[in-house]
């Protein structure tokens, strides 16, 4: 139970994040990506923070023995770029281009907009479950 609400604040927390960074705005993402036009740089930035903050964070965390609601850390064991990989992120590119929503804020929007969030969700969700079973 303790990891299941640890899971939650943390979630929790990135939503804030979201919220207050006014990321949770499809026109902020399209801004950032307009670099010919009105290019407006607070994606990045926001991009920049999370990296440093994720950077102390894992820099602390790798220093422990194990962590905390697991028997060791599960660290992933290849760096092969492989085409499973380049075709999902190209799935996934195409389809935030065309939705306009990136999944984490859709997520985090979930409590602000549903009837427009529920509908990319729910489609969101069929997406995974069919490339979990193509893959099978």
């Amino acid at each position: 139970m303790l990891m299941i609400i640890t899971a939650l604040s943390a979630g929790a927390i990135f939503g804030a994040g979201l919220a207050l960074a006014g990321m949770l705005n499809p026109a902020k993402v399209v801004g950032f990506l307009d670099i010919f036009g009105m290019w407006d740089p607070s994606l990045g930035l926001v991009m920049a923070g999370g990296i440093l903050v994720n950077a102390t964070g894992h820099y602390f965390v790798m220093k422990r023995h194990r962590p905390v609601f697991n028997t060791r850390f599960e660290l992933p064991t290849s760096n092969h770029i492989d085409r499973p990989l380049l075709t999902g992120s190209a799935i996934f590119g195409i389809g935030w281009g065309l939705a306009g929503y990136c999944p984490g804020p859709v997520v985090a929007s979930l409590l602000l907009q549903p009837a427009d969030m529920l509908p990319f969700l729910v489609t969101l969700l069929a997406g995974a479950f069919a490339g979990r079973w193509l893959r099978s």
